[in-house]
């Protein structure tokens, strides 16, 4: 489907990959990795023929349509939902047509049944869905664009890309904008989704759950592998270590071969030798060293004081003016908690956080600090508001200007600025950059009390690491918000649930929020369909409000039903994940069996058609649960429109 022969990709004079070959096959859903800069963005750019391959040449087979995600941020006053349809241009281009051909008849009636074969009768409720999907709420659906701001214009883009009918869609770090909740929807989105995929992305479980390829760009070099990221690491680890194992080798070989030209070179009876050996030196292919470690390293330095409780929130109202978020919440943060903060999209997570921090001025109640409180507070604004025309070494010597110019590079070289690369100024930096000069600030100043709101956005996977890593050997209090479910398994110890204005432990884990993520939409769909059905359209075009004359206990016996019917469908979709999670993992497995060279020997015949037989067993399995898993997420999207109608 999609062919790179031999491409060569220059950036600023920067080779940033060579010779690459690989063919990506119709269905497959690759994951597209690699540290920040290597090119990946350029690898979309020349798919989408907007860069041309500085060698070789990139073909896609004909008749194939590409979708890709819009990363301007467009301001229109159109609704957001005619927005989200427009993305798909077919069903737009019939629309045309049909108001063209609006007196004939015949010309009309064909245009109306390829209308009905697009979709058109349904597009509403797709879009609708995909809207909800990404956190906007129904009342939203008409608000124009322009109302929005750039992030959620970012999802508004990502919903007109989903909405395309395309045979390979391109996803650029798709989650960067989204909350966990939107995160979970959209992974079973795309599981979902048939075509092609080809996505950037730094979430590992993210990529996990949806991938069965990994294209990861390293040393100048791009790799395809199969499987998800998880098997990925794995090939790559074994393959590291074959690398550096018959790199130790070959350096002591040719240690040997110097040795002895260095010493008989000059005598004749071993000249000939010498030169035999120098020329199979200067033909040896070089192997180069396996660079397995991280270029991020750095730690939290050890908090000054550690007093308890850090912050005591006491019976408290959060919002803003007359708006109440968050209702008489008592929130007790000790030292060494470690707190992840789960909660539907707009429940009020980044408000706590804000009121915690003393940003947000309680409504009512009292906000308690320790005496020796340090708070160390990352969001996006806290990356906004670095000075544009300060390097890394400005930002690090204004927060100590004692320190000296090699202590501060040694510190910055932990978060990746190394060279000139801490001279460069705030402004020619990328998101990332940013978000780690950010994040290298507040880690300096040794804070007993870290407030994480999102840290992992346009992080790579290495910084990622680095930053789980650092923060498991944090010594003080953490309160985290963050889509990057591998972050949060690994650094929290507690989940908080904010939610329906209260503030509460929750029990379970986090597979255990997906199903109540799941229930919770569930109910507030039906409540939102019920609210919907107590008004009523006068003549005049006001809304009168008929709840009143509703019987409120024959309400409440309704959306239980709507709830009791979705609910086995719900369990069914999480069954059918979950089996076909387990078995992508043994293909997997198989497949990197069948990718050993020994299988292939004649003594290894019966093996090999034991394997072959395996993995055309779990292929078929795997198409059997990826459609098993389609019919029941329709069923599900039936359930909920059937119950909107009554």
């Amino acid at each position: 489907m999609l062919s790179f022969n031999n491409i060569a990709c220059r950036r600023d004079r920067a080779l940033l990959f060579d010779r690459v070959s690989l063919v990506i096959h119709r269905g497959q859903k690759v994951g597209l990795t690699g540290a920040n800069g290597c090119g990946k963005s350029s690898l979309f750019a020349m798919i989408q023929g907007e860069l041309e391959p500085d060698d070789g040449d990139i073909s896609l087979q004909q008749n194939i349509t590409v979708t890709h995600v819009a990363q301007e941020s467009h301001s229109s006053d159109a609704p957001a939902i005619e927005y989200v349809i427009d993305g798909d241009r077919k069903l737009r281009s019939i629309e045309a047509q049909l108001q063209a051909v609006a007196d004939n008849g015949e010309k009309h009636a064909e245009l109306l049944a390829d209308y009905d074969q697009a979709g058109g009768y349904t597009i509403k409720s797709r879009a609708g869905s995909l809207l909800n999907g990404l956190g906007f709420l129904t009342e939203q659906h008409n608000t124009p664009v322009s109302d929005f701001s750039g992030g959620w214009r970012m999802r508004l883009n990502l919903a007109q890309a989903l909405m395309s009918p395309s045979d390979l869609l391109l996803l650029d770090e798709p989650t960067n904008h989204l909350d966990l909740d939107a995160v979970l929807w959209l992974e079973n989105w795309l599981r979902a989704r048939e075509g092609t995929l080809l996505m950037i992305s730094h979430d590992r479980e993210f990529l996990d759950r949806i991938t069965t390829h990994t294209l990861h760009i390293e040393q100048q070099a791009g790799t395809l592998y199969t499987g998800n990221y998880s098997a990925f690491e794995q090939q790559r680890g074994a393959r590291l270590a074959n690398q550096q194992a018959m790199y130790v080798k070959q350096q002591a070989t040719m240690a040997q071969m110097q040795s002895f030209v260095d010493r008989f070179r000059a005598k004749a009876t071993k000249a000939k030798q010498a030169q035999s050996r120098l020329k199979m030196l200067e033909r040896m292919t070089s192997i180069a060293p396996a660079h397995v470690d991280s270029p991020f390293k750095f730690s939290f330095r050890a908090p000054e004081s550690l007093p308890n409780p850090l912050v005591l929130i006491s019976e408290a109202d959060i919002g803003y003016d007359d708006n109440v978020v968050l209702k008489n919440i008592t929130m007790n943060i000790q030292s060494g908690d470690r707190i992840g903060l789960l909660g539907a999209n707009g429940a009020g997570k980044s408000t706590l956080i804000k009121a915690i921090v003393g940003d947000l001025e309680l409504l009512t109640g009292e906000r308690l600090p320790a005496q020796k409180l340090k708070l160390g507070y990352f969001a996006q604004h806290q990356v906004d508001q670095l000075r544009d025309e300060h390097t890394a070494m400005d930002a690090i010597m204004e927060v100590d200007p004692a320190l000296s110019d090699a202590q501060a590079r040694n510190y910055l070289g932990g978060f990746g600025f190394t060279g000139d690369q801490a001279l460069q100024s705030a402004k020619t930096m990328s998101g990332g950059e940013r978000a780690r000069l950010a994040l290298s600030l507040i880690v300096y100043q040794k804070p007993n009390l870290l407030l994480l709101d999102e840290p992992t956005n346009h992080l790579d996977i290495q910084m990622r690491d680095a930053l789980a890593e650092a923060l498991q050997n944090y010594g003080g209090a953490l309160l985290v918000i963050s889509h990057d479910r591998s972050l949060l398994r690994s650094v929290v110890d507690d989940l908080v649930l904010v939610s329906d204005g209260a503030v509460a432990p929750f029990d379970d884990d986090l597979d255990g929020y997906a199903r109540w993520l799941s229930d919770y939409r569930s109910r507030t769909n039906a409540d939102a369909n019920a609210a919907l059905s107590t008004q009523r359209q006068n003549d005049d075009g006001t809304v009168t409000n008929t709840v009143s004359s509703i019987d409120r206990k024959q309400q409440k016996r309704d959306q239980a039903a709507i709830r009791a019917k979705l609910r086995p469908l719900t369990r069914a979709i999480e069954q059918s994940e979950r089996k076909l999670e387990q078995w992508v993992t043994q293909l997997s497995d198989t497949r990197d069996r069948l990718a050993s060279n020994e299988l292939y020997n004649s003594e290894n015949k019966s093996k090999l058609t034991e394997l072959l037989a395996l993995e055309a067993e779990q292929k078929q399995q795997v198409a059997q649960l990826e459609d098993e898993l389609l019919e029941n997420m329709q069923a599900l999207e039936q359930a909920e429109t059937d119950g909107a109608a009554d």
